[in-house]
């Protein structure tokens, strides 16, 4: 006769409700059953004192070790007795194990891929700038703690013109963006929060509603449907859990009412996948910890496309509140651990092969890929590489593992580098191939060959390497096409007037084209500056996405719109998309400091070259509500282009109302002479070829509210005057 232990961090049985139904049920089912908690194990003798439930009480009796034990007490509770419950663990085999949390769950489904597509895009929120750099590419998000159970602590935020809608359950207060944002540090301050997008179901009758998949494992381990139910919000409310006056409903009934000849492949669907991913999480926990789990409650929710989307998984969901259903999960409790403790051989020979599949499985990746069976995308172009790269590196890794070159790693050493670090555990590769001379992109391709391939643009970046001509840095750029798998797929720019020398006409891959200007396959509309960053719209399989991407500059849309073409091509919803053009900046591209006196400091140090020139000082016209300051550096390798495009500059400058214009470097006095002699003041115009001297000026001329863009090469050291300016003004 099997001998089963209920193990919880309770002394009594009696305060906790449901003992009773187990050891009911024990019995009816030909089991021994007695109830016990951690500090009553005795591990020298093997015993346990346990309570017994006999003649309608509970008596104290001690026990042997049992044959299984039910894993019934709360995780954070029974930790504070976590050598006991190991050692036990160690002993006797347990009928579940916690999976862990909702971002731990996230981050194991993610992994495993074959649930990731049922993910909603989520963030670990670490700071209140980060909240709301996601909510700029949102119009509703669902702000959670981490830990969170039965719907506590959840906050609704919708995005509206003046601030913020904030609801918690049947609660709502409007928030400007000051007070939203000592609240969201508040919340910081008592532990991790997650932030997603909010999907909602809604009934026809405007309530929100979401559906609880309750599976088991039962008497001969496999896993079976307890309960499938819709739970419904009470009208107002945005939360349908029941504890929070949400309400139950027959499955059938609710499908028909809602969705009429929908209903009945529905229902099959929520019953497919429910099976499914309790045996997926099961066969993971199993091969990652080599336990197992018999009880799961999956919450989803439909959008309205009837696409399933997973909200959370709870171990030990509880009974169902409704249907008379108690029994029946107690029943599958107790058959599923007599299975447990009769059938640990072939259950430990399972747990082993499953890991065995596993480290083999890690052996493989760390050979190296040896043919394109993955996205293998190369980015070049004279402007945007690096950006492009980060936007679409970051999009990809919403789904998969992916290898990103490193900063501004674009060299063929680097790229000989990356072929010794991307493995078979990569499901795509995002490299960056720049280039300064004729033969060096070919050299990349040969290294590694791209089935996907970006030409950003084509701008005078090193055009003085190619005898001044626009045509041959068009050339060096075809390289890649012609270096890229023939039938691969090719992103080009439909704006850039210069892209028309790439050289497409034997390319018989697929080809499709960004622009906003121009009519292209992927078009952004309604361009403009939002705060730090830029918002705009495009249309993606027929329907209008509205997009924001937390940086500055019409160039970086571009630069998005190359990231969003591939990862379209390659699959990803616009969700994956949203959340992923949310990226990490690359260092020192348009990035804004704050300081004090509300001066700010726009850092674009990198590289320098007449279109990105342009492209920092339109920032600076549009951000800067004051004052205006333009520090700009040496343009390099323009060969003979150079005079004429410092003079263009100069113009442009004066063009755009620029307050104040600086120029540091050898020959740069061709843009300030240029400047002066198409109006702008000669007394706020200044170059120098010392850099302290250019320091010395700073301070003389900073008032309070200035803008001060400083842009310039990375050979210039330009970044020192960004330091200066921290330092000087914090």
């Amino acid at each position: 006769m099997t001998l089963i232990g209920m193990l919880h961090h309770r002394k009594d049985p009696n305060t906790v409700i449901k003992s009773y139904a187990f050891a009911a049920v024990a019995k009816a089912e030909g089991a021994k059953f007695f109830y016990f908690s951690p500090g009553k194990v005795n591990f020298s003798n093997h015993t346990i004192r346990g309570q017994v439930y006999e003649n309608g009480e509970w008596i104290e009796r001690t026990m042997p070790f049992p044959d299984v034990i039910y894993n019934a007490g709360s995780p954070e509770k029974l930790a504070r007795s976590k050598d006991i419950v190991q050692k036990l663990k160690e002993k006797i085999p347990f009928t579940t194990h916690s999976i862990g949390n909702k971002w731990n769950v996230q981050q194991r489904l993610k992994e495993a891929k074959e649930f990731a597509n049922y993910l909603i895009p989520s963030e670990i929120i670490k700071s209140a700038d980060s909240f709301f750099k996601f909510i700029a590419a949102y119009d509703k998000v669902v702000f959670k703690p981490i830990d969170g159970r039965k719907g506590k602590g959840i906050l609704f935020i919708t995005k509206k013109a003046k601030g913020f809608h904030v609801q918690t359950n049947s609660n709502s207060k409007f928030y400007t963006s000051q007070q939203l944002n000592a609240l969201i540090k508040q919340k910081l301050t008592t532990g991790t929060h997650i932030l997603q997008p909010y999907i909602t179901s809604v009934t026809k009758t405007g309530q929100v509603y979401d559906f609880r998949l309750h599976v088991q494992k039962n008497g001969e381990g496999k896993w079976v449907i307890t309960a499938i139910y819709p739970r419904i919000a009470p009208k107002g409310s945005i939360i349908a859990n029941i504890n929070n006056g949400g309400y139950t409903n027959y499955l059938e009934p609710f499908l028909e009412q809602e969705f009429k000849q929908e209903a009945f492949n529905i229902k099959r669907t929520l019953e497919h996948f429910s099976l499914s991913l309790a045996k997926h999480l099961d066969e993971l926990q199993m091969k990652l910890y080599g336990e197992v789990i018999d009880e799961i409650g999956i919450d989803v929710g439909l959008d309205k496309n009837n696409k399933i989307w997973i909200y959370e998984v709870n171990w030990r969901p509880g009974c169902p509140p409704a249907f008379y259903l108690e029994l029946d999960v107690v029943t599958n409790t107790i058959r599923y651990a007599m299975y447990l403790a009769n059938n640990q051989k072939p259950l430990k020979a399972k747990i082993g092969q499953l890991k065995k599949e596993r480290n083999e499985s890690k052996v493989a990746k760390t050979s190296k890929i040896t043919k394109a069976e993955i996205p293998i995308i190369a980015i070049t172009g004279s402007a945007g590489k690096t950006t492009s790269k980060a936007f679409l590196a970051s999009i990809l890794s919403k789904k998969w593992n992916v290898f990103e070159s490193k900063d501004y790693w674009n060299t063929t050493e680097h790229t000989k580098q990356h072929k010794e670090l991307i493995n078979s555990s990569h499901e795509a590769v995002v490299l960056e191939y720049g280039m300064a001379y004729p033969g060096v992109i070919t050299e990349h391709c040969r290294i590694i060959k791209p089935n996907i391939s970006i030409v950003t643009n084509i701008g005078l970046a090193h055009v003085g390497n190619f005898n001044s001509d626009i045509r041959g840095v068009a050339h060096a750029k075809s390289e890649l096409i012609h270096g890229m798998d023939q039938t691969g797929l090719l992103v080009v720019n439909k704006d850039d007037a210069n892209s028309r020398y790439l050289e497409t006409h034997r390319f018989k891959g697929k080809i499709i084209t960004v622009g906003i200007k121009s009519p292209a396959d992927y078009r952004a509309y309604d361009v403009r500056y939002a705060k730090e960053g830029m918002q705009f719209k495009i249309r993606l399989h027929g329907k209008v996405q509205q997009l924001f991407i937390p940086i500055l500059g019409e160039h970086h849309v571009y630069n998005a719109l190359n990231a969003i073409a591939v990862a379209d091509q390659l699959g990803f919803s616009p969700l994956d998309i949203k959340a992923g053009l949310v990226f990490k900046k690359p260092p020192r591209r348009l990035t804004i400091y704050n300081c004090k006196n509300n001066i700010t400091v726009i850092d674009d140090t990198v590289h320098s070259h007449p279109q990105g020139v342009r492209a920092a000082i339109d920032v600076l016209s549009n951000i800067g509500k004051h004052r205006t300051i333009a520090i700009i550096g040496q343009m390099r390798e323009l060969g003979d282009l150079r005079e004429a495009e410092y003079r263009k500059v100069g113009e442009y400058v004066t063009n755009k109302k620029i307050d104040y214009l600086i120029t540091y470097g050898f020959r740069t006095d061709e843009i300030s002479n240029h400047a002066k002699a198409k109006g702008f003041p000669s007394e706020r115009v200044f170059h120098f070829t010392d850099k302290d001297k250019l320091h010395d000026l700073l301070p003389k001329i900073i008032r309070k509210n200035d803008t001060i863009l400083v842009k310039g090469a990375s050979k210039t050291n330009m970044f020192e005057t960004v330091k200066f300016l921290d330092k000087t003004y914090g």
